[in-house]
């Protein structure tokens, strides 16, 4: 997949949040998704190198430009894109830092009729030079661009819009047309419920759609480390039909929300033909995963979050076009098992481990720190020496 340098050559992190950070507005426009060899890439590096000497003499910075409506317009991205679930906490800290309020509700709300125009793995067949050749992101976003914010500002100054009027689809067989796109509606969707009370997200196009209304019996799994020491145990009791869950993985848990979520399936079940199964964790997944896999539940398990509170045989109930996650357990048997809870010993009683478990935010806040939130300025106060 990967034909030469360059990053993860998928839809994975990397290449989605190069193109959401254009969507965003902090990178020169037509730039995110350049092939490394290309000489195109040492051209925009050039340019990029003479815009910084602009904006330096100009004072012009991420907090004189970055709107509401620029996270708009990244949110349109991520979702005509097929991108990765990890840009949802990137960009919640990102406007977090910026004093900018978006909520995962904002994901769905925005994202939820935006189609996904892009036929790339893991979502579809290609990859992301293809993309490229196909006409690139400018092409992309052309087709959505009666969805885009207008006014939304690039870091040259000149709304993204602008540059959209020459961008050209060359292969629509990679960039499909907008009147023929490969899911009609692509966006995050965000799931609440008894189970996710702070919200939890599953990627649609990654998912099975046979699996989008499940219900099932919970197999839980209190740590990865306990993942891996029982799920190919053949005594293991699962089927097809249970829900797997994952916890101990969010932000305090791990510490440090590994992607850990897209676990695989049984041995046992993999041998008979098994390929998705519904699963639920509180950590994250890589861009390059697929499967029905809920992430990112908030309240984690290590801070009492429901997720803490289930038990193998209770019944898990997922309705992604009822945007649910359901614990159907009764109120009086949890207040019981909430009582038997006891919080996680921390991970490290000193040094910057303790510091990140005592003030990072859930993942529906971002999963930064609670005292980098809020724009800081850039005035240097005293001079260092």
């Amino acid at each position: 997949m990967i034909r030469s340098r360059g990053h993860c050559n998928t839809m994975g992190t990397a290449s989605t949040m190069a193109l959401v950070a254009e969507a965003l507005g902090t990178v020169l426009p037509g730039l995110a998704g350049t092939p490394a060899p290309d000489a195109r890439l040492l051209e925009a590096a050039h340019e990029t190198g003479r815009l910084a000497v602009q904006l330096v003499a100009e004072d012009r910075r991420p907090s004189t430009f970055l709107t509401a409506g620029s996270f708009h317009n990244a949110i349109v991205a991520l979702a005509a894109i097929g991108g990765s679930t990890n840009a949802v906490v990137h960009l919640l800290a990102i406007a977090g830092r910026l004093g900018i309020e978006l909520t995962i509700d904002d994901f769905d709300r925005i994202g939820e009729e935006v189609p996904l125009l892009v036929n790339l793995q893991p979502a579809g067949r290609y990859l992301m030079d293809d993309l490229y050749r196909a006409g690139g992101f400018l092409a992309v976003m052309r087709e959505v661009r009666d969805l885009l914010d207008p006014d939304a500002l690039t870091i040259t100054g000149r709304p993204f819009v602008d540059y959209l009027d020459d961008a050209r689809i060359w292969d629509p067989e990679v960039i499909t047309p907008r009147e023929a796109p490969l899911l009609p509606a692509a966006g995050i969707a965000v799931l609440r419920g008894s189970l996710a009370p702070g919200g939890a997200i599953i990627k649609p196009a990654a998912a099975s759609p046979h699996l989008l209304k499940h219900r099932g019996r919970a197999v839980v799994f209190d740590s990865i480390e306990d993942f891996h020491a029982r799920i190919d145990d053949p005594e293991l009791d699962i089927d097809a039909d249970s829900v797997m869950i994952l916890r101990g993985c969010g932000p305090r848990g791990y510490p440090g929300m590994p992607e850990v979520a897209n676990v695989g399936l049984p041995r046992k079940l993999l041998e008979r033909g098994v390929r998705d199964m519904v699963r639920v964790c509180d950590g994250r997944m890589s861009g390059t995963a697929y499967g029905t896999v809920v992430l990112h539940v908030a309240p984690e398990a290590a801070v009492g979050g429901p997720l803490a509170l289930v038990e193998t045989g209770d019944e898990i109930e997922l309705d992604v076009p009822g945007r649910s996650l359901t614990l159907h357990v009764d109120d009086d048997e949890l207040a019981r098992r909430r009582e038997r809870w006891r919080a996680p010993a921390p991970a490290e009683s000193r040094g910057w481990t303790r510091l990140y478990t005592e003030h990072v935010l859930q993942a529906d806040h971002g999963a930064d720190l609670d005292f980098l939130v809020g724009a800081a300025g850039a005035e240097v106060p005293r001079e260092s020496h």
